[in-house]
């Protein structure tokens, strides 16, 4: 009986519904299309002209090559359908909407984010080059550099699980939550239960979640039921049954700030495969940093710019600052330099691949990375394979179980050449890695939510926090090796032995990989 009564929701559910829309959007567009060019062979004219525009146009964009070609090969093939998709997917009004308010936002809150003259100064004087990414990160980022900032690194959502209660446990004023995904069970209701009880102590409580959770994670309404418990929660960009670019546009963030003196990130969202209550590909391996300090500013900032994208009352954003002064008798000590960024898709500035290309360029010794997913444009391939070449330790950490199988068939497909110019690839046995991580040269480390796919580079919204001779650095690197410790390196006599449709399905996906 449950099962059937499952059945019914899935067939009847949400989900079901929005699928089957956008499904038959799709077949009427095609339909059209296809009596267009059978039945107005003028207007089929029109339409190729139309077609030779538009991949001008797409040649002449200040975009990823990998990005152009996968758009100019579906316009090509399908001259009418692939030239309309293209103008449909790029000539949203709604995306519009929320670049033009989110850059009036960024706007509002600089003043909120300047770099001190003096941090910087020290910053250089430390290292030219790690001042060059400074500053650019503050013009074109709008994220300074900070010093006197605390920095503790989890390995696992095990070790976070009870700092993160307590922490919350401990807010006064506070507490703002943005994720990719909630989901109940374990983690989120014990969560929900300390924040309920916040909030029925004066606590200010948001949350905000991607809209994604609706399909599956958590009901349509449910940020009224959070509403109901003196918690303010919105979902970003709820999915609908419609088919647009801005549903492209994931909030893929996981900031978590508490009375503006503490702040969480990493790749952990709040649902109980992260801190492995639940077992979905075998052991999920992630992590998260906490800060506390100067640097938890630009984390209050980023929530407080992504909240305020569909609020019409102006924000107090100075309110959420307190002077770190009112917390020095408990703050712990920081050391070296804290940066925290966000990357944004709407702005056409990669920050988050500039972040990781500009570690590559610069290791003298080595560079370890952990990452879910491989989905490389060619400033990455070129960054990773000249690293190895000249004879920096290139190393990347990747699942053995992975969560979505087109995904690591994917990634698959980049082995072989970057296996040939020395960088060295493991993939973790016990399961499945969703950590994000960066170290360098045992001095800089970088810990947040961006993976190495073209969906966290041009796609989501996402963040990070760069560790330059800070204490965490150690401690990053350190995970790294005892990870490695359970995984077992691919060579190039293991990938031959890959299956050969599987080899070829990787290289057919690779000419879409920007659109997936």
């Amino acid at each position: 009986m449950k099962q059937w009564r499952k059945m019914l929701r899935i067939i009847f559910g949400r989900t079901t519904f929005l699928v089957v829309s956008l499904i038959f959007q799709i077949i009427v567009l095609l339909s059209c299309f296809r009596l267009l060019s059978e039945y107005f062979t003028y207007v089929y004219g029109g339409f190729v002209i139309l077609s030779a525009a538009v991949v001008i146009f797409i040649i002449n964009r200040q975009q990823a090559p990998d990005y152009k070609l996968a758009w100019i090969v579906p316009v090509l093939v399908f001259p009418v359908f692939g030239a309309l998709f293209y103008l449909f997917m790029e000539l949203q009004p709604g995306t519009k909407r929320i670049a033009d308010r989110l850059r009036d936002i960024i706007k509002e809150t600089q003043i909120y984010l300047q770099q001190d003259v003096s941090v910087e100064e020290r910053l250089q004087k430390e290292s030219q080059r790690i001042g060059s990414l400074a500053r650019y990160m503050n013009c074109y980022g709008g994220y300074p550099v900070y010093e006197n900032t605390y920095a503790e690194y989890f390995p696992s959502g095990e070790e976070l699980f009870p700092v993160l209660k307590e922490k919350l446990r401990n807010a006064k004023d506070f507490i703002f939550l943005e994720y990719f995904i909630i989901e109940r069970g374990k983690m989120w209701n014990e969560i929900l239960e300390i924040l309920e009880e916040k909030a029925k102590n004066g606590v200010e409580i948001r949350v905000m979640y991607d809209g994604m959770c609706s399909l599956m994670l958590l009901p349509y309404h449910y940020p009224r039921k959070l509403e109901e418990k003196g918690i303010r929660c919105k979902m970003f960009s709820p999915v609908k049954p419609a088919l647009s670019s801005y549903q492209n546009n994931r909030d893929h963030r996981k900031i978590l700030v508490i009375d503006g003196h503490t702040a969480f990130t990493g790749g952990i969202n709040l649902a109980d495969e992260y801190i492995n209550e639940k077992k979905r590909f075998g052991y999920w391996k992630d992590v998260a940093l906490m800060l506390q300090g100067d640097g938890v500013k630009s984390f209050t900032m980023m929530f407080l710019q992504m909240w305020e994208i569909t609020e019409t009352k102006k924000e107090d954003y100075g309110f959420y600052l307190p002077p770190m002064s009112r917390f020095k008798n408990w703050l712990p000590e920081g050391s070296g330099f804290v940066m925290p960024y966000g990357d944004s898709p709407l702005d056409h500035e990669t920050v988050g691949e500039h972040v990781y290309t500009d570690i590559l360029y610069q290791a003298k010794r080595y560079v370890h990375i952990m990452t879910p997913y491989l989905i490389l444009d060619n400033d990455m391939v070129t960054a990773l394979t000249y690293a190895a070449k000249r004879g920096v330790e290139t190393v990347i950490i990747m699942p053995h179980i992975p969560d979505k199988k087109y995904a690591y068939i994917l990634a698959r497909s980049y082995y072989k050449e970057l296996l040939e110019a020395g960088v060295k690839i493991y993939e973790f046995t016990p399961g499945f890695v969703h950590a994000k991580i960066y170290v360098s040269d045992d001095e800089k480390a970088v810990v947040g939510t961006i993976n190495m796919d073209y969906r966290s580079f041009y796609l989501h919204f996402e963040c990070a926090a760069y560790l330059y001779k800070n204490h965490a650095v150690a401690d990053v690197e350190k995970d790294f090796q005892n990870t490695l410790n359970q995984c077992e390196e691919i060579t190039l006599e293991v990938w031959r032995k890959y299956p050969l449709l599987s080899r070829i399905t990787g290289s057919v996906l690779r000419l879409f990989a920007p659109l997936m």
